[in-house]
């Protein structure tokens, strides 16, 4: 597959797209990529958050559109497309790409308006999946990036020490993130 041959649906974390930040990048850039809309960006409600993927997941998966959807996911973001994921189990969802996970478990380094993500989901998701994670992610340990792929039945993307993944570390373009996933996408089929 090629980004053209699917709706890519992108869910980005707290915050939404501030700056830079290559999901932004991506929705510029890539003509069937489509931002998932949250009512409160800085104030994340999981329910509402899960409601609006599914809701945005259902509206490309309407029979005038024979592409399928594909996920991609940043912090909060993946955690959100994790825990909707049971409910997606018929959509048209090829997979999801899922760039640095935050451990919402861990009350410890977990902002108090991230950790409604809390418990991290455990079940397998239903899609082909792909977690990067870096080495240095001051939300979420490798080990445990590991863990959740694992569970996930992701395959798992060793970022090296890049931290955030985000603008603030110095990912704004991204062009690795962007071959990482034009890799993802060919191995969908």
């Amino acid at each position: 597959m090629r980004t053209q041959d699917v709706d890519i649906l992108i869910v980005p974390g707290l915050g939404g797209l501030v700056g830079d930040h290559w999901l932004g990048r991506w929705a510029r850039q890539l003509k069937t990529a489509r931002v998932v809309e949250q009512e409160n960006w800085l104030a994340p409600q999981l329910e509402s958050w899960c409601s609006n993927l599914l809701n945005a997941a259902a509206q490309s998966a309407r029979p005038q559109n024979p592409r399928p959807v594909v996920l991609v996911g940043h912090q909060c973001g993946v955690l959100t497309i994790a825990h909707a994921a049971q409910a997606m189990t018929e959509s048209s969802v090829a997979g999801a790409y899922l760039v640095a996970p935050i451990n919402a478990d861990d009350e410890k380094t977990t902002p108090a308006e991230m950790r409604c993500f809390a418990p991290v989901p455990k079940q397998a998701l239903p899609f082909p999946s792909k977690v990067i994670a870096s080495r240095n992610h001051p939300l979420c340990k490798y080990a445990k990036a590991r863990k959740m792929a694992e569970a996930w039945g992701s395959s798992l993307q060793d970022a090296g020490e890049i931290s955030t993944i985000d603008a603030q570390s110095g990912h704004g373009p991204w062009p690795e993130g962007l071959m990482s996933f034009g890799a993802f996408l060919k191995n969908l089929g």
